[in-house]
């Protein structure tokens, strides 16, 4: 379960870092937008057990979120 969910919680905060359109069309709504991907992030990757493997942990910590995200759906151990 906690996979499934960092890899939404990884997912979401890219798309909404790409998202330019919504950015430009509403700069305060995407800082807010930022900044509740960031927490659910934060939220999440906090639930991680103790023993999560150090590769994962430094690609999180380092904001690698497409290097993370490739870690968890190659299959890698959390």
């Amino acid at each position: 379960m906690i996979r499934r969910e960092l890899l939404e919680a990884l997912k979401n905060r890219l798309a909404v870092v790409a998202d330019h359109e919504f950015r430009d069309r509403d700069p305060a709504a995407h800082l807010e937008a930022l900044k509740a991907s960031a927490a659910r992030l934060d939220v999440v990757s906090s639930r991680l057990p103790g023993n999560a493997n150090p590769q994962l942990r430094h690609f999180i910590e380092r904001q690698s979120f497409t290097k993370a995200i490739a870690w968890l759906e190659d299959g890698n151990p959390l």
